[in-house]
């Protein structure tokens, strides 16, 4: 039908009509706040460049996990910064390591109940090197090692998992660290706990800030080698295949705005649950535009993190959590 018949502005007049025709929603409980967990007491350390990020002692950790349950974010994924780090990331499995700790602390509170609780499963946080695994040299380079890393990863896993964590999410992108994963932890008797799979995760420019939060620079080299090359979607499917056939129950995607075509491929191709992670890049980008007075912070905000939805995630792991979920 044409116009003057069909006039699709109809349906935009009001806030109402637009809200009964809306086909994409964006939820509090449909965010994940990420933690950056660190020794001590009294500690909010700010990350200088994400504004509003802090490196938490587990008390000040405690407070804001209060905070997201009471604005109703749907969960938490927590990292590690050790006291001490060396060539195997020792603290990445160690029953007293800082997220196990945390975890602990978080299942002896309330907000149990209230907050899905993912544990990160990586060894760069841990390693002096910096580089998710451990490391072998090849002539004159230095390479990460594949399946002594995986047999690491696994331990982690379970150790997570005893500690408490609802879902562990390796993000490594090592060959094979699912089925690991998986056997580990029906070997320890964690049968129930779900695997979340960073299944695509680009070797992105947009993990600057990260590195500053999480301490994890690469001493050496870059990642290269063993996270996806940003020019591949097909690979990325392959990827995702491959994670769920090993045992995989959840995936997630990352970078998300730069791999929103991405995120729709694998939601038009994988009924799963799917997350996506606006890293610290997107973040951190935005609000140095948010500081400018270049772009309107609440509506800015909003239609990013509504994108990533509208492309196909079910969930969202953002720094924008608690901030977007007080607009909602």
């Amino acid at each position: 039908m044409s116009f003057p018949a069909n006039r699709m502005r109809r349906l935009r007049r009001t806030e109402s009509l637009r809200a009964l025709v809306r086909e994409t929603t964006l939820d509090p409980g449909d965010l994940i706040y990420p933690l950056f967990l660190c020794p001590g007491e009294s500690v909010r350390k700010a990350i200088g460049s994400m504004p509003g990020v802090f490196n938490l002692s587990i008390d000040e950790a405690m407070k804001e996990a209060e905070e997201a349950a009471a604005l109703g974010v749907g969960g938490l994924l927590l990292f590690g910064l050790p006291e001490s780090k060396d060539e195997q990331g020792t603290g990445a499995w160690d029953a007293n390591g800082i997220v196990q700790q945390g975890l602990r602390a978080l299942k002896a509170s309330s907000l149990a109940k209230k907050l899905v609780l993912i544990a990160d499963v990586c060894l760069c946080e841990y390693t002096s090197h910096g580089h998710c695994g451990l490391i072998h040299k090849t002539g004159d380079n230095w390479e990460v090692d594949n399946d002594p890393s995986v047999e690491l990863l696994a331990k982690t896993a379970a150790s997570l998992a005893k500690a408490g964590a609802d879902i562990v999410a390796p993000s490594d992108m090592m060959d094979g660290r699912v089925s690991a994963i998986r056997t580990a932890l029906d070997a320890s008797g964690q049968t129930q706990t779900p695997i979340l799979s960073y299944a695509s995760k680009f070797a992105s420019a947009f993990y600057g800030p990260f590195r500053e939060a999480a301490d994890s620079a690469p001493q050496f080299g870059d990642r290269r080698s063993y996270q996806m090359d940003g020019a591949n979607v097909r690979e990325a499917m392959r990827e995702i295949e491959l994670d769920l056939a090993e045992g995989a129950d959840m995936i997630l995607m990352k970078p998300a705005m730069p791999y929103l075509d991405v995120v729709r491929a694998a939601r038009e191709r994988f009924d799963v649950p799917m997350g996506a992670y606006q890293v610290s890049g997107e973040y951190s980008m935005l609000h140095a535009a948010f500081e400018k007075g270049w772009l309107e912070r609440d509506r800015t905000m909003l239609e990013s993190l509504l994108g990533i939805k509208r492309a196909g995630a079910d969930f969202i792991v953002t720094y924008f959590a608690k901030d977007a979920a007080k607009l909602l």
